[in-house]
């Protein structure tokens, strides 16, 4: 995504099939530290983005408790999440950076891995398994103690 796409108006595209309306995303000006000499001081190229989950018109109900689950220690009491970008100097940067962010946390937050199937060891498997642990078990047995008096 490059700064171009950052205020496209049909919203942040999270993953196909699922784009957040531009109107659901809040963006505040902050002042960012770091490079800039004393121009730091005085513009407020930094971004705050502020996505409220619960009140969210594109996901649904599953959707939201699953993104609510997996960033719970991201979201504000009032169930919103919250991006910060401050590491450009440009303002347009920082949002696009913000915006990447936000739709990567969002799509990481709702993949479901698909259910894992048992399997079986393999008999060699078990055999080096057995093995190994004969092996370490003499290797402690012939460790231990003398039989000298210690009183």
């Amino acid at each position: 995504m490059s700064a171009g796409d950052a205020q496209d108006p049909a919203g942040l595209a999270v993953r196909p099939g699922l784009t957040i309306p531009e109107h659901e995303l809040v963006a505040t000006a902050l002042r960012a530290g770091g490079p800039g000499g004393q121009n730091v001081n005085k513009v407020s190229s930094g971004v705050l983005l502020r996505f409220d989950v619960g009140a969210s018109s594109v996901l649904s109900p599953q959707q939201k408790e699953r993104i609510a689950a997996r960033l719970a220690s991201r979201l504000t009491k009032h169930g919103e999440l919250l991006v910060k970008a401050v590491e450009h100097r440009e303002h347009g940067r920082n949002l696009a950076a913000a915006r990447e962010r936000l739709a990567a946390l969002l799509a990481d937050a709702l993949h479901v891995l698909p259910p894992r199937r048992a399997t079986r060891p393999t008999r060699g498997s078990v055999r080096r398994r057995i093995t190994d642990k004969r092996q370490r078990s003499e290797r402690k047995r012939d460790r231990g103690g003398s039989n000298w008096d210690g009183g």
